[in-house]
Formats: structure tokens, C-alpha cells, sequence
């Protein structure tokens, strides 16, 4: 059984699709066994705690330097035995130090389909608004290795959705993540604990 840590930002919308494939018996060999928050007062820590899942709070502003900061999640990952990270809706950018020391094993989620629309800068409803004013007809979302690159590592899992006529940034970002962050990251999850993707 591999631990498992989700890395978390704000609401939770992915960690909750990975909690209920656990609970469904989708996620046989991982154990969720930690939940990061970047800062405190997520509702995302809220969830973990209600699936009964550890949570911590590491907030990179709290830390004088980026290696202390390093020191700290590496530390408290280490504590819990954690052989993959997940980077659900996670903000902070992770140091070279750090994606070196957790090489292919941590995986993000990035609602575009990489490399269009990724990279420093494009997160959130920025990468959907992107996408309908360059006026592409399909979008998507992408499960990837992370490396030191925003977004350049390898690519795990794509899955394609439509762009509709009247779609909006908001209702875009609603059915990518329906449609398709929801089902590719926790697939990527059991595939990775299963030890299809070394």
C-alpha cells in the first residue's frame, strides 16, 4: 500500500474526486495518508478532515527562504513514508530541489490540454478564458509528472471536451473539471499505487 499525499490550495474539488474513488474501491493499492494545505482555512482541509484523511498546514510565506521551505515538506513527507505527491488545484511553485527529490512521484493535474495554455501564469479560470479568446474548439485537461518546469513534465493522462458557443470561462471550467479532471487524476492516482507508470 503506497501513501499518498494531496498537495491543496483552495476548495478541494479534485482531493474530494480522489476520496470518493478511494471510497469506491477505485484506488485499491494507495493509501491516502496526508493532506498539505498551502495556507490555512481551505475548505479543502475540511474535506480531508471529514474523510477522516491527516491534514498540515505549510505555508511558504512563513518561511524565510525557498530551502527552508523545501526542508519542511520534505521533512513532513518523510515523516508519513509518502511514496507519491498529488498536486490538486496547488498554487505554490515547487523548487528544482524539491521535484529532484520526488522524482516521478508527483503528479499535477492542469486544466488545458499541455502544452496549450500552461506554464507560469496559467492557472485556474486564467487557463479557460485563454482558451476561448484564442478561439480553439476543443479543450481539456492534463495529468502530468511535475518536474521543475511549470507544467513540463511528462504527460500522464489527456482527455478532450468540447468548447461550446455560449460557453463562459466558469461553465468551461465546470465541465472540464466534470467531464474530465475528475476521472483522469483519479485514475492516475491508482495507476501510479498500482505501479503502472514507473
Amino acid at each position: 500500500m503506497l501513501n499518498v499525499a494531496i498537495f491543496v490550495s483552495g476548495g478541494g474539488t479534485n482531493l474530494q474526486a480522489i476520496i470518493d474513488a478511494k471510497a469506491a474501491g477505485k484506488i485499491l493499492n494507495g493509501n491516502l495518508a496526508l493532506v498539505v494545505g498551502s495556507r490555512d482555512g481551505l475548505y479543502a482541509l475540511e474535506r480531508a478532515k471529514n474523510a477522516g484523511i491527516p491534514t498540515t498546514v505549510i505555508n511558504r510565506k512563513q518561511f524565510a527562504s525557498q530551502d527552508d521551505f523545501d526542508d519542511a515538506l520534505i521533512q513532513t513527507l518523510q515523516e508519513h513514508d509518502i511514496g507519491l505527491v498529488v498536486l490538486a488545484g496547488y498554487l505554490s511553485i515547487l523548487s528544482e530541489r524539491f521535484t529532484q527529490a520526488y522524482s516521478r512521484k508527483i503528479i499535477n493535474v492542469h486544466p488545458s490540454l499541455i502544452p496549450s495554455f500552461c506554464g507560469a501564469g496559467f492557472y485556474g479560470l486564467r487557463v479557460h478564458q485563454s482558451a476561448l479568446d484564442y478561439g480553439v474548439k476543443v479543450t481539456g485537461a492534463t495529468v502530468h509528472f511535475v518536474n521543475e518546469i511549470p507544467d513540463g513534465g511528462e504527460i500522464i493522462a489527456q482527455k478532450a471536451v468540447e468548447i461550446l458557443p455560449d460557453d463562459t470561462a466558469e461553465t468551461l471550467q465546470k465541465r472540464v473539471m466534470e467531464q474530465v479532471e475528475w476521472k483522469i487524476l483519479p485514475q492516475a492516482v491508482s495507476d501510479f499505487c498500482d505501479g503502472k507508470l514507473k
